[in-house]
């Protein structure tokens, strides 16, 4: 008996070895068509983290409607009234059909990512409402094939802002430090992370993370992105492209408890390095 399960388990290694060789050169090939594939994974048609580890992630995790739902994003984005016809409920319609459940809200865990633009209220006094609107629309249209590629989604537009939630702390790093070269010239975006569990809804999440969150991003400075250390221990003490940096003490407005909150950088050299 045991035999045969050893005989089974050399058999799995090797199909697990040849799948995995076989998802790289797939991988290999997909990246050398950067346009297509960029707009694959924003789809989710495969997963970012699939392309850059092939073999140790899933190859897609988006279902067909979510699939659907950030095609529909990206059309409306890029050309507005091209959803006109079937209403602006339309995503939230679609939402609905893939789960009830999100009507009424489900606890779930969940990272949170606020952003906005640092100098915007004195960019808007200097150069006017149309070129802050301008701005905004052009920070959307950016950020959004961002925000779908990680598996995330806008929650809100809040001003000069974005509320985006993540299904995993890792993708939410990866995003924030993603987005900060996003921001319309002369601006520059700040970006603040939390984790934790909250209710999420077809249109929001609620929760203290959301609190925590929003006030991780007034402590960054523009530029930067800020994460507590909840969100660097989930992440673990390495990922590739990714440096955190020192850990400190934040009083934030409204949250009782102090808070740890770290810089957090591209840094393809280096990989990540925990303080």
């Amino acid at each position: 008996m045991s035999g045969t399960s050893s005989a089974r388990e050399a058999g799995e290694q090797v199909v697990g070895s040849l799948c995995r060789s076989v998802e790289g050169r797939i991988a290999d090939l997909l990246r050398r068509d950067p346009d297509r594939v960029s707009v694959a994974a924003e789809l989710g048609i495969v997963d970012r983290s699939w392309l850059e580890h092939p073999g140790e992630h899933p190859i897609r995790t988006a279902t067909s409607i979510q699939v659907l739902q950030r095609f529909l994003e990206k059309v409306g984005e890029q050309r507005p009234s091209a959803l006109a016809s079937i209403g602006t409920s339309t995503l939230q319609l679609l939402s609905w059909g893939a789960d009830r459940s999100a009507v009424d809200g489900t606890v779930d865990d969940v990272a949170v990512v606020f952003t906005d633009l640092e100098g915007f209220t004195r960019f808007t006094a200097d150069h006017g409402d149309e070129a802050a609107l301008g701005a905004l629309s052009d920070l959307q249209r950016r950020a959004g094939p961002v925000v779908r590629s990680r598996g995330g989604r806008i929650v809100k537009r809040l001003g000069d802002g974005l509320m985006l939630s993540f299904p995993t702390a890792e993708s939410a790093v990866l995003a924030a430090v993603e987005l900060l070269g996003v921001a319309p010239e002369p601006l520059r975006l700040r970006a603040g992370a939390h984790v934790g569990q909250a209710t999420v809804t077809h249109d929001d999440v609620l929760g203290h993370v959301v609190n925590v969150a929003a006030r991780v991003t007034e402590q960054a400075k523009g530029g930067q992105a800020l994460v507590t250390t909840d969100v660097r221990d989930c992440v673990g003490a390495q990922l590739q492209g990714i440096a955190f940096g020192r850990a400190r003490r934040a009083s934030l407005r409204g949250v009782p408890e102090t808070v740890r909150v770290v810089p957090v950088r591209a840094d393809p050299v280096r990989g990540s390095a925990r303080s």
